[in-house]
């Protein structure tokens, strides 16, 4: 034993269990009437968006939810959601977002997989779980959530309403921080590559980091105005739930990506800070001019997926947003790789500026380790740009596992890295960059979509013999799934045909945007050459 261990224990005092609950409790306590939230609109300041999180957690304990149970919400970027990220760990439970795109079968697997002891749902959302619930095992616990901000269509799922289930709740509400830092704080779900997704595990320690390094990496300052454009449902908006209560910010919802009101709501509160998928700046980019607003200042924007076109990066700097590339998945809590901004770089013309910035980056400050190593030696790549190798992570922002899956889990960890099973270069600057997915994974609009799923339901089709999709290139979606078909002998089938055999099998952002009638390439053994195809899908 060290000298310095003698005498010098662990004790309340000095060590306490990371958590980004805290945030909250610090930001009431010290700026009890900053606007917190706003909503149409709802104005909530710090005061009363605490309180409100303490009754959920209080109202949930009384119904016997408690350290390791699961509570699924389906909830749009509402007010709800995020008093969820906290007053459920609050309790000790665990947070499930569910994907607000999934169809009923993907939803019900998830509910029976997490073993859901409650379930919140919006009232927008209540078809596809009503449909849902109808097959999963699980019975939950069932609130709905009428947000005043949505007048379409929808059912009401549950007698017990979200607001009534607050009222029966504790406003001074005792939480404490978890038991240990490494105790479980969200359940989030891949798309699933191969067979049925996995259940991305985050500890309270990871969120507590992961969401101070926003504040490092996004320069958020103080008082930042944060638009919710991106999903809070992604790796809880890449933490960013909590994020802006460490900085005492406000966060602005927004259940729909409308350019019209995304301009307003900038002008209107003075956004500082947003972060989106690459269809994000193709919505507001291509608005008609009359709903356009001039910037009050230059917002900072945030992306992730493929980078951005040269042609994009200048649109959006001259329309007054500055784009930070980001990088990440959901096992990182979302993006743990950035692609920091050198001044040097300034001085390059725009060609040479767009090849810096197609780069993925290098890591957060709280990710230990990135680096591209040859998966079968365990050994770094050349850090030349060329040496290709898969792109692996380490660090206390890298998932805890996946749910009850232990196999899965261990072959993810293998060799003390996490495997992101994407391929890349590293650069001499210690910039990576990624040349290809080993897991043929598309991201259309910021959503994961596995080929092998829709190839899976291609194949099903009765004219199909061989089936390969791919991604294509995509102004608005950033890529598409583009879908390689030959038929069988004497065999019919019409692109529109195969549209709408797919729209019956899988939900409706996974169904290809195009259709190729042709021979598939492939090699002496059989298997077909995805690589020509990508190279066909860029040039159609």
């Amino acid at each position: 034993m060290s000298s310095y261990d003698q005498g010098l224990p662990k004790n309340a005092a000095n060590f306490q269990p990371l958590t980004p609950l805290g945030f909250l409790e610090r930001a009431a306590q010290t700026f009890p009437n900053r606007i917190a939230i706003v909503h149409g609109a709802l104005r909530r300041d710090y005061a009363t968006f605490y309180a409100r999180t303490r009754r959920l957690a209080s109202a949930l304990a009384r119904h016997g939810i408690g350290r390791g149970d699961t509570v699924s919400v389906m909830l749009a970027n509402t007010p709800a959601m995020l008093e969820c990220h906290y007053g459920v760990p609050m309790c000790g439970a665990v947070l499930n977002t569910l994907n607000t795109r999934l169809d009923a079968a993907i939803l019900a697997f998830t509910l029976d997989h997490a073993e859901s002891r409650v379930l919140i749902v919006d009232r927008e959302y209540a078809g596809v779980m009503s449909a849902a619930l109808k097959t999963c095992k699980v019975k939950p616990l069932l609130i709905s959530y009428d947000d005043p901000e949505y007048a379409g269509a929808g059912d009401v799922l549950a007698s017990l309403d979200y607001e009534a289930f607050l009222a029966d709740g504790d406003p001074e509400f005792v939480w404490t921080p978890p038991r240990d830092e490494w105790d479980a704080i969200t359940l989030n779900y891949t798309s699933g590559t191969t067979g049925d997704p996995k259940g991305v595990v985050y500890h309270h320690r990871g969120a507590h980091l992961l969401a101070l390094a926003n504040v490092v990496t996004g320069n958020l300052g103080r008082a930042p105005v944060y638009l919710w454009t991106l999903p809070m449902f992604h790796c809880n908006g890449w933490c960013f739930t909590w994020t802006l209560s460490a900085v005492a910010g406000t966060h602005v919802c927004l259940r729909q990506v409308r350019a019209g009101l995304i301009f307003e709501l900038i002008a209107n509160h003075g956004v500082t800070h947003m972060c989106g998928a690459p269809i994000v700046m193709s919505t507001l980019l291509n608005a008609p001019e009359a709903e356009k607003r001039p910037l009050p200042h230059q917002v900072a924007f945030f992306t992730a997926a493929a980078p951005p076109p040269e042609a994009v990066l200048g649109a959006m700097k001259v329309a007054g947003f500055e784009v930070t590339h980001l990088y990440g998945l959901t096992e990182s809590y979302g993006p743990a790789v950035v692609n920091e901004w050198n001044s040097d770089w300034d001085k390059l013309d725009s060609a040479a500026q767009a090849a810096k910035k197609s780069r993925q980056g290098v890591r957060y400050p709280v990710l230990e380790g990135l680096d591209v190593i040859d998966p079968e030696t365990m050994r770094s790549m050349p850090a030349d740009g060329e040496s290709l190798g898969e792109v692996m992570m380490r660090g206390n922002v890298i998932m805890k596992g996946y749910f009850k899956n232990e196999p899965a889990t261990l072959q993810a960890f293998a060799g003390g890295w996490f495997h992101t099973g994407d391929l890349g270069v590293r650069h001499p600057d210690g910039y990576i960059q990624l040349k290809d997915r080993s897991k043929d994974i598309i991201i259309s609009g910021g959503e994961n979509i596995s080929s092998i799923e829709v190839e899976d339901a291609l194949y099903k089709h009765p004219a199909v013999v061989a089936a390969a999709v791919v991604a294509r290139p995509d102004d608005k979606w950033g890529e598409t799934p583009c879908a390689f078909i030959e038929l069988k002998p004497g065999a019919e089938v019409d692109a529109a045909a195969l549209t709408a055999w797919c729209r019956t099998h899988l939900a409706a952002f996974k169904v290809p945007r195009s259709f190729v009638f042709e021979p598939l390439p492939k090699t002496s053994t059989g298997k077909i050459q995805k690589y020509v195809l990508r190279a066909r899908a860029k040039t159609l």
